[in-house]
């Protein structure tokens, strides 16, 4: 038994196909077969109410408004060249931020290099307290009593520097014969 109700004829004028689950577009309201149920399929003429795409920036992720006609790909790079927030080659921060704070020095480094006696900041040049002119009195804690330590620290005693020195001796010997 044939049921002659059952289906309907593709509204695609080449086609005209007999189709039980046909597909109606959404745009134009007709019946179409599974081949040619999408705008481009039958060129509807009413594709431009419902197929409607935003482009989205791809560096910051911004849906970008387009006019009717106008070709995605080209608003997308008049985004990217004038209007975007984030730009690729642009630096983000600078990089060399810490200057030296010897008199005359410009150089900047990456990284903060502290003086511990007078806790300025230095490029590697000037880090060591002899490279910079340190002033020790500048140091709050070097005044207490930090002095009378230094002395000691910096006038070894006889026996202790001949020792040191022999056994520096020895060591430069050893590493000659290897």
């Amino acid at each position: 038994m044939e049921f002659p109700d059952l289906g309907k004829h593709c509204s695609e004028k080449t086609c005209k196909q007999l189709d039980f689950l046909p597909l109606k577009c959404d745009a134009c309201e007709q019946d179409f077969c599974k081949d040619h149920f999408t705008y481009a399929g039958h060129k509807c003429p009413f594709a431009f109410k419902k197929d409607v795409q935003v482009p989205v920036c791809p560096l910051c992720n911004i849906p970008i408004p387009i006019k009717k006609g106008a070709i995605p790909d080209v608003v997308v790079g008049e985004h990217m060249d004038r209007d975007c927030t984030i730009h690729p080659g642009k630096k983000k921060g600078k990089v060399f931020t810490f200057r030296c704070s010897k008199e005359g020095c410009r150089k900047k480094e990456m990284l903060q290099l502290a003086c511990v006696q007078c806790h300025g900041n230095f490029c590697i040049q000037h880090r060591h307290p002899l490279d910079h002119g340190c002033r020790a009195e500048s140091c709050p804690a070097s005044r207490a009593g930090g002095q009378a330590t230094r002395t000691s620290e910096s006038k070894p005693s006889g026996a202790l520097n001949a020792l040191s020195s022999s056994w520096l001796a020895q060591r430069l010997r050893w590493k000659v014969k290897r």
